[in-house]
């Protein structure tokens, strides 16, 4: 047993999709999320300094005494995850690109048209691309970068038609000359507009990562006899910026959920200081 928090850490809101899959299968563990949202979105900046980034946000967390690390974010999964795991080889950090890559994998059928959407500094790293291959040779992968979906999450600007008509932008013709069926969300901000990608494309079957990666995470907090069995229900989200939208996602993606009724939330913002701690309704 070990009651340590899980530490899960995104460029901004996005990598917080994965927190309901985490409250359903593991109910009993904590998180410690941090969100740079102060300096996201990582997508269009240049490796290196994502790569700083996160060293920083690695170094934080195994600082506040996680038992594990979830990098909640394509982008740093993609050009990080394997200087963070020799920089902390005492530690499990998961990406949440090889989970979601082997699963879909062996889900592939023949005929299938892959589409993988994402930063542009994911897709240009072709990560889900090489992955999947090396599992399926021969399937068929598309790609395309749809950098302004970010900032518009960020900001909150999701059921509106102004989302609707960037989605169309990046992929209508994406969808329609490469006779997509099934769709990777390559970027945990992604499933957040999940619901207007399955009503503009509803022929198209869609693969969240965000929910992939929570069954890797319990397989290996298993294998090591790590899983958590306390009564501290307090989940801690620092943010580089607390903005008003990073609070409200939060309270929304919590909104329907039946866990503990003694389950806390406590929001910290690393830049001015302030803090506030509220139950789950």
């Amino acid at each position: 047993m070990d009651n340590r928090p899980i530490g899960f850490f995104d460029s901004g809101l996005g990598g917080l999709t994965s927190i309901p899959y985490l409250r359903d299968l593991l109910p009993e563990e904590r998180v410690i999320y941090f969100g740079d949202t102060a300096r996201t979105p990582y997508g269009s900046k240049a490796v290196t300094t994502i790569r700083r980034f996160s060293t920083e946000i690695a170094d934080f967390l195994v600082k506040s005494n996680v038992k594990m690390i979830v990098i909640a974010c394509n982008t740093v999964s993609a050009t990080c995850l394997d200087e963070l795991q020799e920089r902390f080889p005492k530690i499990p950090i998961l990406g949440i690109i090889s989970p979601a890559a082997r699963e879909t994998a062996v889900s592939l059928e023949e005929g299938d048209e892959l589409g993988i959407i994402g930063t542009k500094v994911t897709i240009a790293s072709h990560a889900y691309r090489r992955m999947i291959e090396e599992a399926n040779p021969g399937v068929s992968i598309h790609e395309t970068a749809c950098p302004a979906f970010v900032p518009l999450i960020e900001e909150g600007i999701i059921h509106h038609e102004i989302m609707d008509s960037t989605i169309r932008y990046y992929m209508d013709d994406f969808i329609k000359d490469n006779r997509i069926n099934k769709l990777i969300l390559g970027c945990t901000h992604y499933p957040l507009i999940k619901e207007n990608l399955s009503r503009i494309y509803p022929d198209v079957s869609i693969i969240n990562p965000s929910s992939i990666v929570i069954k890797n995470v319990e397989s290996i907090l298993r294998e090591r006899d790590m899983l958590a069995g306390g009564s501290d229900f307090t989940d801690v989200f620092y943010a580089s910026d607390l903005s008003e939208n990073f609070v409200n996602m939060i309270d929304h993606i919590f909104e329907d959920a039946d866990d503990n009724d003694d389950r806390k939330i406590k929001f910290i913002d690393l830049d001015i200081e302030k803090e506030k701690t509220h139950g789950l309704l």
